[in-house]
C-alpha cells in the first residue's frame, strides 16, 4: 500500500473510539486543581517520551521476568486475557525458554502499576509480537542463570546444563536452582541489563512446551465459577452506580433538578457538565436515583437518520475533499481505465455491510477508588495503557498517579478499547468519596458501546475472452481498509478506502474490515465464475499465484468433497467456498446450505475450514480461536444487525438482537495446517473472514439467488 494507508490495512479505530471515550474532561476548580497537581511547575511530556520510556523499560528481563527465593518465576505484560488464551500462550513462551513446566510460570497482565507497555490487545499482535519478547527475556535470564552457576562452581560453561529449572554441571552431579541463584546479590544487577538483540531462542524443531497442547491457564475457576471478572471486584465499604443516559444519540441536557435524587437517602448525586449519575449501596437505589433525574431532565434532540436509509445515506456522507486527512485512500496497479477499454465481459455488483455489535458475554464494569490524589480502577479494557491515559485526561491527573488493573475480562473481540465505564466510575467514586462500581447493563452496551463498522462496498471487473480478469475497481465506504487489497493477480486494478459521517460511534471489531472486504471480494469472484461458466475453485487458482494461499484453498476443497460436489445433493442443497488473508495469516472455507425459499430460510449443514498461521504453538487453543470466529461470523453472516430510528437504538436486548444460539451451530471440521518453516501470526482474527462468502456463494449454488448484504437478508429468498 502507498505511505497513506494505514500499516498493514488497519482500520484506524482512533478516530472514533477515543474522540468518543474522552468526551469527559471535568470541571475542575482552581482548588481541585492544586489538590491534584500541587504547587509549583507543572511539566506535562509528551506521549512520545512516555513511550520512549516504556521501550527503554522493557529492554531488560526484570522489566518482563522476575524469580524469586522459592523459585517461582512471573512474567510481566500489559497484554490481557479476554477468553484467547494469552495467558496460558505467554506461559507457555516463557517454560519454553527457561526449560521448565509451564505450570511454574504465573503471569502478572495488565498491571500499568507493574508492567511493561506491550501495547493493546488488538491486532493479533500477542504471537508475532509479544511472544518473541517474552521468550528472549526468557532465554536472557536463562544465560544469565547458567552464568552464575559457571562462576560459583568453576566450570565450562559447554558442559553446563539446564534441566526443570535447575543447573546441573554433568561431570560432577552439582545443581542449583533458579530459586538458590536468585538469592545471589548479583543477579538483581545482571537483569537490569538490555536484552541483547541476538539472544538464541529455542529454534521449533527442538521445542517441547510450545508447538504442544497446553491446558488452559485458569480453565477449572472458569468453568466453576470461581474467577473473578471486573463486575465482580469487591472493594471495602464500596457504593454502586448509574449513569443518567441521554434519550438518544446527540441529544444535550439542557436543564436538570438534582434535588429528588439528592433527597434519597444513602444516595450521591455527581453533575459535572452533561454527566449525570448516582452511586448508592445497591445498584437498585442507584437506580432509584437515576428514575427520579430522568423525570427531571430536560433534554435538545437532534435529527438523526435511520437504518432503513443507511446505505444511500453513507454514501452521501463520503469524504472527497482531497485536502482533508481523511481523503480517499487509493491504490493503483495498472491503468483501471486501460484494463476495462480490452475487457470482452464487465460486471458490477454492491454490497452491503450492517452495523453489528461486539455483544460480550460480560458488559462494561469498573470499580474506581480515589486514595488522596491518586486513583485505581479496576476494569475490563484491551488497552490499560490507553485508558490510564484517558483517566488522566479526564481528572487532570499525571498518569503515574493513576493505576488501571484488568482482571481477565469476559470478552473483548476489539469492542473494549476504551475506558468510558472508568472514567465514569472514577467520577462517581470522587464525588461519593468512596469507591464505586459501575457495571454497565445489556441496553447500555448495545446502545453506548462502539459498534463494528458499517459498510457499502462497490466492485466492478472485466473479464477478456478467455476468462481471465484484467480490470478491478473495488470501493470500501466507511467500513474500513483491512484486506482491501486482492490477493489475486490482475493486471490493472484500484482499490480504494472511503472515510464517511457515520451516523453511529464505530471502531474496531474482531477482523475489522477485513470480513467486509472478503465477503464483497470473494461473493464477487464467484460471481465471475459463474459469468465466465468456470468452477470457483478452478478460476480462483487460475488468478492465485499466493502459495500459502493456494495450499489452504487446496486443503479445503479436498477435505469437503468439492470436486464430487452435487452428486448426492437434494433441493434447496448448496455448497459454496472462499478464502482470505490478513495479519499473516490465511484461512479458507467451504460451507454447505439447506435453503427454505418458502420461509426466506437458510440452514447451515456443515463448515469446513483450513487454517495457516506459521508454526502451531498451541495445538488445542488454535482448535479453540479457530472455531470460535466461525461460530461468531456465523451472527454477522446470517441474523446480527442494528436497527436504529431517531437516534434510538431498536433492539438492544439480546432477545431482539439474535447471535447465534447453540441450536445454529452446525458441525465444523478445522483443518490446521502446519508450518513449522515459518514464523507463528496470529490467529483470533482472519479465521473469521471466509464464512460469510462461502455461505452467500453457497446459497446462489442451493437457488441461484444472489444475497449481497452482511447479513444475509432471507426476505430476499422468498418465492412469490
Amino acid at each position: 500500500m502507498p505511505d497513506s494507508q494505514e500499516p498493514d490495512g488497519v482500520f484506524e479505530p482512533e478516530r472514533y473510539e477515543l474522540s468518543e471515550a474522552r468526551r469527559y474532561r471535568f470541571d475542575f476548580s482552581r482548588r481541585d486543581f492544586l489538590g491534584v497537581t500541587g504547587a509549583g511547575l507543572l511539566i506535562l511530556a509528551t506521549d512520545g517520551d512516555a513511550a520512549a520510556q516504556n521501550t527503554r523499560e522493557k529492554d531488560s528481563v526484570s522489566a518482563r521476568l522476575h524469580i524469586a527465593h522459592d523459585g517461582a518465576i512471573t512474567i510481566l505484560t500489559s497484554k490481557v486475557e479476554v477468553g484467547q488464551g494469552s495467558r496460558t500462550q505467554l506461559a507457555q513462551a516463557a517454560a519454553e525458554e527457561l526449560r521448565v513446566p509451564v505450570d511454574r510460570i504465573s503471569l502478572v497482565m495488565a498491571d500499568t502499576a507493574q508492567v511493561p507497555d506491550d501495547g493493546g490487545t488488538s491486532g493479533s499482535r500477542t504471537t508475532p509480537g509479544t511472544v518473541p519478547s517474552v521468550r528472549k527475556a526468557a532465554a536472557a535470564a536463562r544465560e544469565i542463570l547458567i552464568e552464575l552457576a559457571r562462576q560459583q562452581w568453576g566450570s565450562d560453561r559447554q558442559a553446563l546444563r539446564v534441566e526443570a529449572g535447575q543447573i546441573v554441571d554433568p561431570a560432577t552431579g552439582r545443581s542449583l536452582s533458579y530459586g538458590e541463584l536468585a538469592r545471589s546479590a548479583d543477579l538483581a544487577k545482571r537483569f537490569e541489563q538490555s536484552i541483547a538483540q541476538d539472544v538464541s531462542i529455542t529454534p521449533v524443531d527442538r521445542w517441547q512446551v510450545l508447538g504442544t497442547s497446553v491446558r488452559k491457564a485458569g480453565g477449572r475457576d472458569i468453568v466453576t465459577g470461581a474467577h473473578h471478572y471486573p463486575s465482580d471486584v469487591l472493594r471495602p465499604d464500596m457504593l454502586y452506580g448509574r449513569v443518567l443516559r441521554p434519550p438518544a444519540y446527540g441529544a444535550t441536557l439542557t436543564g436538570i433538578d438534582l434535588s429528588p435524587a439528592q433527597a434519597m437517602t444513602g444516595v450521591a448525586v455527581a453533575r459535572d457538565g452533561n454527566f449525570v449519575g448516582c452511586a448508592a449501596p445497591t445498584s437498585f437505589q442507584a437506580q432509584q436515583g437515576i428514575d427520579a433525574l430522568q423525570a427531571t431532565a430536560a433534554w435538545k434532540r437532534t435529527s438523526h437518520p435511520s437504518s432503513k436509509e443507511l446505505f444511500s445515506y453513507l454514501k452521501q456522507k463520503a469524504v472527497t475533499d482531497e485536502s482533508s486527512p481523511r481523503k480517499p485512500r487509493v491504490r493503483n496497479r495498472g491503468s483501471l481505465e486501460e484494463g476495462l477499454a480490452s475487457a470482452k465481459h464487465v460486471a458490477r455488483a454492491a454490497y452491503e455491510i450492517a452495523f453489528i455489535q461486539h455483544a460480550p458475554m460480560e458488559p462494561r464494569a469498573a470499580v474506581a477508588e480515589w486514595q488522596d490524589d491518586r486513583l485505581t480502577v479496576w476494569t475490563g479494557t484491551q488497552q490499560p495503557q490507553r485508558v490510564r491515559r484517558e483517566l488522566a485526561e479526564a481528572f487532570r491527573l499525571s498518569e503515574d498517579r493513576v493505576r488501571v488493573m484488568v482482571p481477565d475480562t469476559g470478552g473483548g473481540f476489539g469492542g473494549r478499547h476504551t475506558g468510558e465505564a472508568a472514567v465514569e466510575a472514577a467520577r462517581l467514586s470522587k464525588a461519593a468519596g468512596r469507591p464505586v462500581s459501575l457495571r454497565w447493563t445489556r441496553e447500555e452496551e448495545f446502545t453506548w458501546a462502539y459498534f463494528r463498522p458499517a459498510g457499502l462496498i462497490e466492485v466492478s471487473a472485466g473479464m477478456d475472452a478467455d476468462g481471465r480478469l484484467v480490470a478491478w475497481d473495488f470501493t470500501n465506504f466507511n467500513s474500513g481498509a483491512s484486506a482491501l487489497e486482492s490477493p489475486y493477480e490482475i493486471p490493472h486494478a484500484r482499490e480504494q478506502f472511503c472515510y464517511c459521517e457515520s451516523p453511529l460511534r464505530e471502531g474496531s471489531y474482531r477482523a475489522l474490515a477485513s470480513t467486509a472486504n472478503t465477503f464483497a471480494r470473494e461473493s464477487f469472484m464467484d460471481e465471475l465464475a459463474s459469468a465466465s461458466k468456470a468452477d470457483p475453485l478452478d478460476f480462483r487458482l487460475r488468478h492465485l499465484k499466493n502459495e500459502r494461499l493456494r495450499a489452504v484453498l487446496q486443503a479445503v476443497a479436498e477435505r469437503s468433497g468439492w470436486r464430487s460436489r452435487g452428486t448426492e445433493r437434494g433441493p434447496g442443497k448448496g455448497i459454496g467456498l472462499a478464502c482470505g488473508t490478513e495479519k499473516g495469516s490465511y484461512v479458507a472455507a467451504c460451507v454447505e446450505v439447506d435453503v427454505d425459499r418458502r420461509r426466506g430460510a437458510v440452514r447451515v449443514l456443515k463448515i469446513y475450514q483450513a487454517f495457516e498461521c506459521g508454526a502451531i504453538q498451541n495445538p488445542d487453543n488454535l482448535r479453540a480461536q479457530v472455531d470460535g470466529c466461525i461460530v461468531m461470523t456465523l451472527g454477522g453472516a446470517l441474523s446480527e444487525e442494528i436497527h436504529f430510528e431517531d437516534g434510538r437504538i431498536l433492539n438492544a436486548r439480546f432477545s431482539q438482537y439474535q447471535v447465534p444460539r447453540f441450536k445454529d451451530v452446525p458441525p465444523i471440521e478445522t483443518i490446521l495446517v502446519n508450518r513449522p518453516d515459518l514464523a507463528s501470526a496470529g490467529a483470533g482474527e482472519t479465521p473469521m473472514i471466509a464464512v460469510p462468502p462461502a455461505i452467500a456463494n453457497a446459497v446462489f449454488d442451493a437457488c441461484s439467488v444472489r444475497l449481497r448484504s452482511m447479513p444475509i437478508r432471507g426476505a430476499a429468498l422468498r418465492q412469490t
